[in-house]
């Protein structure tokens, strides 16, 4: 850490790690939770593990540049967010990572520590693939409501409302809308990308970059029927992209 840096974290560097200022805090606070020191960078992260078997840690990070932090919250089986979010509150922080801990539902967390935000995805127990495509579903259309980005929003929420392509996992890369057979980790990618940047018009194509265009269209709705047009034949449900599972 250098001179800059620990001027914004006099108590971190004096303590030694992030962990240790904040299980101080937490101790003081009368919280009860286990924080873990990183191993890496004691000094920016530190992690806290839960108690249900569907969330991963919860990884608290230092932002270099001011006296902020960042958390960020995992379900197990795909290792996406659940919940993130910033403060420079120690306090918030640590409960978080209490309520995470232990199991608290999603949209409590979210009411003990107000900084937190909902990624929309929600937990699955059970990994169960059909759950786990609307839980993405749900967090993209989150995602594209919060977006300043109408078009964006426009064409998920036609994708949505059309039941061959609900019935999908979906996944974006660069704001571009795609479709797997199978959850995360190990997509199966259909090969159509759903585009809704070039101009005023909404392209389907076989490739972010330089695809054939299969189609386009002056309005969400209208591509999203044109993307159903191009689904192959016979698609089942969603399965598990877990390794070894069978593939859609």
């Amino acid at each position: 850490m250098i001179a800059d840096q620990a001027a914004f974290y006099p108590d971190v560097v004096a303590e030694g790690s992030l962990a240790g200022v904040l299980q101080a805090a937490a101790d003081a606070d009368g919280v009860a939770v286990p924080i873990t020191v990183s191993a890496s960078h004691p000094l920016y992260h530190a992690t806290v593990t839960s108690s249900v078997p569907r969330r991963s840690r919860l990884t608290i990070s230092a932002y270099t540049w001011q006296r902020r932090w960042s958390i960020r919250g995992e379900e197990s089986f795909q290792g996406l967010e659940l919940i993130g979010g910033d403060t420079d509150d120690l306090a918030q922080i640590v409960r978080a990572a209490q309520a995470w801990h232990q199991g608290t539902a999603l949209t409590e967390i979210r009411g003990a520590a107000p900084f937190v935000h909902l990624s929309g995805r929600f937990e699955v127990p059970d990994h169960d693939p059909a759950p786990l495509a609307q839980s993405e579903w749900q967090h993209l259309r989150t995602r594209a409501a919060e977006a300043d980005a109408p078009q964006f929003q426009a064409l998920i929420e036609a994708a949505y409302r059309q039941p061959a392509l609900r019935a999908l996992y979906p996944f974006t890369s660069m704001w571009t809308l795609r479709f797997s057979t199978c959850t995360r980790p190990g997509l199966a990618d259909l090969g159509l990308f759903l585009d809704a940047h070039r101009g005023a018009r909404y392209t389907l194509s076989t490739s972010l970059v330089d695809g054939e265009v299969l189609g386009e269209a002056a309005t969400a709705e209208g591509l999203a029927l044109i993307a159903v047009r191009h689904l192959p034949c016979g698609l089942g449900p969603v399965t598990s992209g877990a390794s070894g599972a069978p593939r859609g």
